[in-house]
C-alpha cells in the first residue's frame, strides 16, 4: 500500500508491477503520481510535462517580442538624432 501525497488515500500498488519513475493515477482524487521509491513504495506528484513545454514556448515568444520592441526603439533614437542636427 502507498499513500497519495495529494489526498492521503491508500493506494494498492504491487511493488513487483511498478518501477521507479512509473506514473499512475490516484483512484480517489485523480492526481497523476510518480513512483519515487520501491521499498517501501513511495509516490509523489508527477511533473506536468505539458506545462513545462508551454512555459518554454512562452519564454521564446516573449523574447522575440522584446527584440522587435528594442529594434523599433533604436529607429526612433536615430530619428531624434537626425532632427537635432
Amino acid at each position: 500500500m502507498a499513500t497519495c501525497p495529494e489526498c492521503d488515500a491508500q493506494i494498492e500498488v504491487d511493488e513487483f508491477d511498478v518501477d521507479k519513475g512509473d506514473q499512475l493515477s490516484c483512484p480517489e482524487c485523480g492526481s497523476n503520481l510518480e513512483v519515487t521509491g520501491l521499498s517501501p513504495i513511495e509516490l509523489d506528484i508527477a511533473p506536468d510535462d505539458e506545462d513545462d513545454e508551454d512555459e518554454d514556448d512562452d519564454d521564446v515568444d516573449l523574447t522575440g517580442e522584446a527584440d522587435e520592441l528594442d529594434d523599433a526603439g533604436d529607429e526612433e533614437d536615430e530619428d531624434q538624432e537626425d532632427q537635432e542636427e
